[in-house]
């Protein structure tokens, strides 16, 4: 507050005192510097060791499946034609594998990308989580 001091001056002093707002924010960051880390780890978990030694280095990857598409809409799964719905049910198989087979699109230059658009869609909807594309270098 600010009080004049009778000078017969009546102007009022209308600043706020910003010192005790300093004060409590002060006062709440050390409370909440403190509780914070108290915070983090409410539940003890033990969790499991890896043993990474006996792993093999030259451990091959599972084998990529590869999907052709062609300019007439033609799937071929791994060189053999195929229909949508057979591709959805060897997708679904294939899935539940561990660890899980990528998926290599290969699409002509020409195939409409809904063609393509279905066969992504069908390998993500039967949970393959690695769906890719492959293209060849440009010539330059």
């Amino acid at each position: 507050m600010a009080f004049s001091s009778g000078g017969g001056n009546d102007k009022v002093n209308a600043t706020i005192n910003i010192v005790p707002l300093v004060d409590v924010m002060l006062v709440l960051l050390i409370i909440f510097m403190v509780t914070a880390p108290l915070m983090a780890h409410k539940v003890q978990v033990e969790l499991p060791e890896a043993n990474l030694d006996e792993r093999p280095e030259t451990a091959p990857g599972p084998t990529p499946l590869t999907v052709a598409v062609t300019e007439t809409g033609d799937i071929y799964l791994n060189d053999e034609p195929v229909t949508l719905q057979l591709l959805e049910s060897a997708f679904s198989v294939e899935a539940q594998k561990t660890p899980q087979p990528p998926v290599n699109i290969r699409g002509d230059s020409t195939t409409k990308y809904r063609t393509i658009n279905d066969v992504v869609n069908t390998a993500q909807a039967q949970g393959m989580r690695k769906v890719g594309f492959v293209a060849t270098v440009e010539n330059r």
